[in-house]
């Protein structure tokens, strides 16, 4: 049996010490690396290291100088002007964007998953000063949401009635208290002509009953998707997110019409969180089909547009202690709604852990936005899920085991975008680092269980002069179907299935070939001046194709071009990009269906100093 080792600093020696914490499985026999002389900062690529004494790496935070553009001389804190991991607007509204209605995926709770109908005013008064005293306001659970059964009838006027035995003092008088506490209030009603428990619907009320929660205070309205027939989701929700704008207070709108019709495809701009999967349940196999149904998503997400796997079931009992941290994790790292779902009035302290993980929930919440990618999935079935975070050289990763028996998962520095150097791993559940190791890391993880991690390592840069970026690594790469393909167009879900790149019948030996969405992150370091490409529709797309380009620099767009149709001449792109530290290429499907949507970012290249 091998003997499982926690690596700990002691100085700058490592030595080997038993293992303990909260987290699964330990480092394999890829162990920590011995000697750390040669160890790079977060960041800090070579030609940094030999320029130290001059700007960034001089250890001085010098004026134009922050935490992002140079970790090593600056340290990040709430109230240093920039939004950097394990900042977010309710735990650093300094610096942070809290103008943005779910610039992270909201937080908070609902009454559904424990409660059912079995809902009354005091209930939702007890739930929320609970989240108070355990903590959960102050880590960043913002929402009481009250699901179906609140409402009973409407009146003369039309007006929607909640139940009054069981809210006598009204949903006015609830908002009232839950907002001084801190907190903000969230209701339930439903496109149709009735809930899913048959409670009046909103079809024909929306702008009456937009008017009517603006008026009770309400911060945020999860429109259901029952007693809909003959509707279309799409024109359905786009009347309530009108409702929503007319009526003057600014609300969370989260769809629930369970996925159908693709959401994600036409919910930007409609709404701000979209259901990507039937209602969970309190069970292993329904959370683990809730993340398979929404992890290929990943491109569609972003800052105020978030896929949603629905609420948590941490704490309702029907998950083992395992299960319970999975489901956490992977709906952390997909940068997933975190809406609990129990009893927090009476939680127990491994309930408490999982929920108010300050390092689990700063990855949900990273600033940066990106819903972690799978950038493998082993023979045996583990998985590893990716993703950037806010601070150059940092990654979130998960090492998760579906299997009912354990196996061994690994993470390749290089399928991260590393560069090769020692990379240092940190344990989110223990909060514990485990060592800085070289090439991989890999531990052994039970079934139905997941390893989270923290990686800290070295951005690799592009190569002075031209480089085509299909030889450069990617710290991130989504793509609604298959991988982002190198040197050839698009295929299917298979890597390298696609034909050559050929963009207006012109073939073209270099390039990247997505299907929309997708985003594909590439690390500049602030060196490079020029990004080059032709963009268009691959010649294979369907005739139905639309996609819409744009270029961003830190986040910042630098270029979007029109709708891109079959028969619309491809575009030749020059776009500057001096002093920006990522370069990310997006594609979109122009907010309509994305069958046959293959473009190529054809002969992409940079110019870097």
């Amino acid at each position: 049996m091998r003997s499982r080792f926690t690596p700990c600093l002691v100085g700058i020696l490592w030595i080997a010490c038993a293992s303990g914490g909260g987290g699964p499985g330990g480092p394999s026999d890829h162990g920590p690396v011995a000697d750390l002389a040669e160890v790079l900062e977060v960041g800090l690529d070579a030609g940094d290291q030999e320029s130290a004494n001059v700007g960034c790496g001089n250890g001085s935070c010098d004026p134009g100088e922050t935490c992002w553009t140079c970790p090593d001389d600056c340290e990040c804190r709430c109230g240093d002007g920039v939004c950097t991991h394990g900042e977010f607007c309710a735990v650093c509204p300094q610096d942070c964007d809290c103008d943005t209605l779910a610039a992270t995926p909201p937080m908070g709770w609902n009454s559904w998953n424990r409660f059912r109908c079995d809902l009354t005013e005091d209930l939702v008064r007890e739930v929320a000063e609970a989240m108070v005293a355990s903590g959960m306001r102050d880590a960043g659970y913002q929402y009481v949401n009250l699901d179906d059964c609140w409402q009973v009838g409407r009146d003369a006027s039309g007006r929607i009635v909640a139940d009054p035995d069981r809210f006598p003092s009204g949903i006015a008088a609830l908002a009232e208290h839950v907002h001084a506490l801190g907190l903000k209030l969230g209701i339930y009603t439903c496109a149709g002509t009735l809930t899913c428990q048959d409670r009046p619907g909103s079809f024909g009320y929306e702008m009456q009953d937009a008017r009517t929660y603006a008026e009770w205070g309400v911060d945020y309205v999860k429109v259901d998707w029952c007693h809909t027939e003959g509707m279309k989701a799409r024109e359905r929700y786009a009347v309530f997110r009108d409702a929503i704008a007319a009526s003057g207070r600014p609300m969370v709108h989260s769809i629930c019409n369970w996925g159908l019709d693709s959401p994600w495809v036409w919910g930007p701009g409609i709404g701000h969180l979209w259901r990507t999967t039937m209602d969970i349940f309190d069970a292993w196999v329904s959370v683990f089909m809730n993340y398979e149904l929404t992890v290929p998503l990943a491109a569609f997400a972003g800052r105020g547009r978030w896929n949603d796997p629905d609420m948590l079931e941490v704490g309702n009992g029907g998950l083992a202690p395992q299960e319970a941290r999975a489901h956490m994790s992977l709906w952390a790292i997909l940068s997933a709604p975190l809406i609990a779902g129990n009893d927090v009035r009476a939680m127990t302290g491994e309930t408490s852990d999982l929920l108010l993980n300050p390092e689990v929930i700063a990855v949900d919440q990273d600033p940066l936005g990106l819903q972690g990618v799978r950038v493998a999935v082993r023979e045996d079935g583990g998985q590893v899920l990716a993703k950037p975070l806010a601070l150059p050289g940092l990654r979130a990763v998960v090492l998760f085991n579906p299997a009912d028996e354990p196996r061994e998962v690994s993470v390749r520095f290089r399928d991260l975008g590393f560069a090769e150097a020692p990379v240092l791993v940190r344990d989110l559940w223990g909060r514990a680092d485990m060592g800085w190791f070289e090439g991989e890391f890999q531990a052994s993880i039970p079934g139905h269980d997941a390893l989270m991690l923290r990686l800290q390592g070295r951005e690799a840069l592009p190569p002075t002069g031209e480089s085509f970026l299909s030889d450069l690594p990617f710290p991130y790469a989504a793509n609604s179907l298959g991988p982002v393909e190198r040197d050839r167009a698009n295929g299917g879900e298979a890597p390298k299935d696609g034909p050559p790149l050929r963009v207006a019948g012109l073939e073209h030996a270099r390039g990247l070939g997505v299907h929309a969405a997708s985003r594909v992150l590439v690390h500049l370091g602030g060196r490079c001046g020029r990004f080059l490409a032709t963009a268009g529709l691959d010649d294979s797309a369907g005739e139905g194709a639309s996609v819409r380009f744009e270029v961003l620099a830190d986040g910042r767009s630098v270029f979007q071009s029109p709708v891109i149709r079959r028969g619309v001449a491809p575009l030749a792109l020059d776009v500057p990009t001096s002093g920006a530290t990522f370069l990310e290429l997006r594609v979109d499907a122009a907010g309509d269906d994305v069958a046959g949507d293959l473009a190529d970012w054809a002969d992409a290249r940079l110019v870097c100093d």
